[in-house]
């Protein structure tokens, strides 16, 4: 059997993880939010039309923070027909994804939705079709106290207290040319810089995300990013970063070693940063928002356009899907000391974490697992370790190790948690080597998600093929080493607790 080592020194850190990179991402896009999140009449909904069984499912992923309202859909948002009372909301056309949109949710909803989880929104102003006008009247609706059009407005909608949003997206993917009002990076640069000014004068507290490129594949990456850095570094706190990965013909090998792509995206832009903030003289390091990062897949689901709530790009993972879900989180994890916020892109429906049926059940996809075992596991502070391992080689990525991992020294500091995935067909012995510690591991647990078919997905509620199960193999444990089996193509989370 082959073996693998990793070697884990406590003080060996890369940085803190931050509370926001576990979060998602909820838009007004097919059936997301309409027969997603909110479906009024379904058995399983509150009188505010929220579906308890969905609300469940995402109150258990413990997330951060959740992204509102858009995605493409910011492009076009006129955020004032979503509040007030529902009855004299308009119905309107949205042009991003050739929907009718109802405002039966709206932003007062989704702030509601929100705080029963005890997640905190992060918001994106219309920069596309609306500007600086409409974006500090936004501002003024949700941070400032009282005696002003908007903020009176708001306490009129029968909220007295500011909502107090924190953290501000300065509009989405202008540079793509799918995007409502798309600009050039000059000209988005500086309505982004006077926009970000405007806002941070209602309110100084808040954080400003800039819009970097939305691809990699684009003419203008990383060149937009270079410009609007360049206008935007003195107010922004962060700039965006976007990635998606299909398959794309890839044979299995490649696919699974995908998230590489992102580890170069990640290199790239935080050079951006750092040649700006040196070009600036600055002192101040531009961090990175991950706000949309996820695995994609030929939708199962015809798309109605011109209707409300018809599934877009709804779709089922399989086994092979999660891995590279995996390997992209992991990714994210090993850059904690650049990125500070994380977004999975999209949490309902659209190449989601939940899966609904109108008016019948919610089941998780496996990337869900994933997700929820990161989020509760994975808080602390990532380590840099060594490992030992065989690989294979790809054409495109030439050498690859078959384990990919990332250990996090948790928040209490008495234990470690190191997620790995075996993307190979091989069974791997592995030795993890734990220094730093005045005590020796005192309990060590060994959870995994794998399947001897690769496609295989979960079906429904009820035929759920893809979890995640306590391994059949128990670690074994001799002074500061741990040695555990890795399943063929498997998702594993190994914690060790010290004395």
């Amino acid at each position: 059997m082959a073996r693998v080592k990793i070697q884990i020194q406590k003080d060996f850190q890369i940085g803190a993880i931050d509370r926001q990179m576990f979060g998602s991402f909820v838009e007004h896009m097919g059936s997301v939010v309409y027969n997603g999140i909110f479906e009024p009449g379904h058995p399983a909904a509150d009188k505010a039309g929220f579906r308890r069984d969905v609300f469940d499912l995402v109150e258990n992923l413990n997330l951060s923070v959740i992204r509102y309202p858009g995605g493409n859909y910011s492009s076009n948002y006129d955020w004032e027909d979503t509040v007030g009372p529902v009855k004299d909301r308009p119905a309107k056309i949205d042009l991003a994804w050739r929907q009718i949109e109802p405002n039966t949710f709206g932003f007062d909803e989704f702030m509601k939705w929100a705080s029963e989880l005890g997640a905190e929104p992060i918001m994106t102003v219309n920069l596309g079709t609306k500007g600086i006008q409409d974006a500090v009247n936004l501002i003024e609706y949700t941070n400032f106290a009282q005696g002003t059009k908007y903020s009176d407005l708001r306490k009129k909608h029968g909220r007295e207290i500011p909502y107090g949003i924190k953290t501000w997206c300065l509009g989405n993917e202008l540079d793509g040319q799918w995007q409502i009002a798309r600009k050039t990076a000059g000209e988005y640069g500086r309505l982004a810089r006077e926009a970000g000014k405007a806002m941070k004068i209602v309110d100084p507290d808040i954080k400003l995300v800039a819009v970097g490129s939305s691809a990699t594949h684009l003419d203008s990456y990383p060149d937009w990013d270079l410009q609007v850095l360049e206008e935007t570094y003195d107010i922004a706190d962060y700039i965006s970063v976007h990635h998606y990965i299909d398959q794309n013909g890839d044979d299995l090998p490649t696919y699974l070693a995908r998230a590489n792509d992102i580890e170069e995206q990640i290199i790239t832009i935080a050079a951006a940063c750092d040649y700006v903030k040196t070009l600036k003289r600055s002192k101040k390091t531009m961090m990175l928002s991950f706000d949309e990062w996820n695995i994609h897949r030929t939708p199962e689901v015809i798309y109605e356009p011109w209707t409300t709530g018809s599934p877009l790009d709804w779709c089922r993972f399989n086994m092979a899907d999660a891995l590279v879900f995996g390997s992209m989180l992991m990714t994210l994890l090993r850059h904690a000391d650049r990125i500070k916020i994380a977004c999975q892109s999209l949490l309902v429906n659209t190449i989601p974490l939940i899966l609904t049926e109108k008016g019948g059940d919610a089941w998780p996809n496996p990337t869900y697992w994933i997700m929820q075992q990161a989020s509760k596991y994975g808080r602390g502070t990532a380590l840099s370790t060594i490992i030992s391992s065989p690989d294979y080689n790809t054409e495109k990525y030439g050498k690859v190790l078959f384990v990919d991992h990332i250990a996090v020294l948790g928040e209490s500091e008495n234990e470690i948690t190191v997620f790995l995935i075996n993307r190979s067909s091989e069974v791997l012995d592995t030795e993890i080597q734990v220094d730093g510690f005045s005590t020796l591991p005192c309990e060590v647990t060994h959870t995994e998600m794998h399947h001897p078919d690769l496609t295989a997905v979960n079906t429904g509620k009820n035929d759920i093929n893809l979890k995640i199960e306590p391994s059949r193999h128990n670690p074994a444990v001799s002074e500061n080493t741990i040695v555990c089996t890795l399943q063929a193509y498997s998702w594993n989370m190994v914690r060790i607790l010290f004395k």
